[in-house]
């Protein structure tokens, strides 16, 4: 009796697309670094990457046959944490109508970078990873955030000019790459 190997599995890569778990071993690490950039909590980034995994799995027949299913489980990631903020500053505010604390700001423990990209807006910090840690192109990033091109480069020209005057005030290393925050350009040849 033989049988046919992945048959009907849903791992199995065929005409419909790529297979879910070669993304999830090419692409779960490089997309846990790029929530934890987005959130500062390495086992939080761990969780939103692995809740869009785990979105992406009953659906996949559907998403693999997709241009980019990597895109998908990406903005699923990214909304997910946006979800998470949005909670994190309704129990925030929550909390600071109920007692009269101060809260002391971020310690020197901390990472001048994640501080300087804590301090950034949203749209420029997303940007920033996308195009630093995820190696997207501008364009890329536009669609991804549903914004024109012409947003893209803003948000990266003011973050980048908020990151040199930030990292410059403290020792702190560049972001591994061959980019820096503080220079390079904002185009991006595509393959």
């Amino acid at each position: 009796m033989a049988s046919e190997p992945h048959a009907a599995a849903p791992t199995a890569s065929d005409e419909t697309g790529p297979c879910f778990d070669e993304i999830y071993r090419h692409h779960f690490q490089s997309l846990v670094v790029q929530l934890y950039a987005f959130v500062g909590d390495m086992s939080e980034a761990q969780d939103l990457v692995q809740e869009a995994f785990s979105r992406a799995w009953p659906r996949w027949d559907r998403i693999a046959r997709y241009d980019d299913p990597l895109a998908w489980v990406r903005r699923v990631a990214w909304n997910a944490a946006a979800s998470r903020w949005r909670r994190l500053r309704t129990a925030r505010l929550f909390q600071q109508r109920q007692r009269q604390e101060v809260v002391a700001g971020p310690g020197p423990d901390r990472v001048a970078l994640t501080a300087a990209l804590g301090a950034l807006p949203t749209g420029q910090r997303r940007a920033v990873v996308l195009f630093y840690l995820a190696e997207l192109t501008v364009n890329e990033i536009a669609e991804d955030c549903g914004v024109a091109p012409g947003t893209v480069k803003s948000w990266l020209h003011r973050a980048r000019t908020t990151l040199a005057v930030g990292l410059a005030d403290g020792d702190t290393e560049r972001p591994s790459g061959g980019r820096t925050p503080a220079g390079g350009s904002t185009e991006r040849t595509v393959n």
